[in-house]
């Protein structure tokens, strides 16, 4: 198989990746062949999977540009994944000039091309880091150059909760982040769920088994399981709802029905 330049040496590229195969359901064209077939045997059970993604931008992008018209000038963003087209950083910086960005991600794919895309813009970073390790991302000197926990700063656990398992202690990770940001913070969140998928949920297991065969698991979690990432927040209206419900720019009737699969929410620390 042929490497293209800008897949890092140190990657196997025979081995799929989640943020890649994010990438190919965008239209995007950093990923490959093994990413683009484990995609499209996920969409023989949800063919909708490019529809929820989208989704799931859209909502990320109209929080971006709530929480800059509150006031917030700090993103950090955990779990990123490749910068396509209309990313944090682009978004938060067009609503508010110098905001800054911190992206971090494991996935050395992610981390090579948002340094690529991000070269020479002085006040958004990337730094390769776990979400399950929280101390080590706050630690992290990128992020400390960045970030100051000390003014509010709005957390983006967009589309990457569902691929923490329980035993990773998700929520202790996303309490230990809360704690660590002033009051007045963000918490932009998605989550996939069974609940909204316009198919019966052994169908759409199907799909949630090829990301178990690509030793990625995706965790499917009630409305009730995901709220209770918000704990310690208040949360914004309109709450936690489906991502097209989400304080929306066009009218939620007109999105495809497999828009509302999973939720969407922002939480404000006090």
């Amino acid at each position: 198989m042929e490497r293209p330049a800008w897949a890092p040496r140190s990657i196997d590229i025979s081995v799929p990746s989640v943020s890649r195969i994010y990438d190919y359901y965008l239209g995007g064209s950093h990923n490959f062949e093994v990413d683009r077939e484990a995609a499209r045997k996920a969409m023989e059970f949800l063919p909708g999977l490019p529809k929820i993604m989208q989704a799931n931008r859209a909502f990320m992008r109209r929080a971006v540009r709530f929480a800059a018209a509150e006031g917030i000038t700090q993103f950090l963003d955990i779990g990123s994944g490749i910068p396509t087209f209309g990313n944090v950083h682009e978004v938060a910086q067009e609503a508010s000039p110098g905001a800054h960005v911190m992206y971090v991600d494991h996935d050395p794919v992610a981390v090579a091309h948002s340094q690529a895309v991000l070269a020479g813009n002085a006040t958004a970073g990337v730094v390769a880091a776990d979400l399950r390790k929280p101390q080590e991302i706050l630690a992290s000197a990128e992020v400390q150059r960045l970030i100051d926990v000390n003014r509010p700063v709005a957390l983006l656990l967009v589309a990457i909760l569902h691929f923490v398992e329980d035993a990773d202690d998700p929520y202790g990770a996303v309490a230990q982040l809360r704690d660590a940001l002033a009051p007045g913070s963000l918490l932009i969140l998605t989550h996939a769920s069974y609940e909204g998928i316009p198919l019966p949920p052994e169908r759409a297991e199907g799909a949630v088994d090829v990301y178990k065969d690509i030793r990625n698991p995706l965790i499917m979690r009630s409305r009730e399981e995901i709220a209770r990432f918000f704990e310690g927040y208040d949360m914004v209206e309109p709450g936690l709802v489906p991502m097209p419900d989400w304080r929306p720019d066009t009218a939620p009737e007109d999105e495809d029905p497999y828009s509302f699969s999973g939720f969407a929410g922002v939480g404000r620390t006090a």
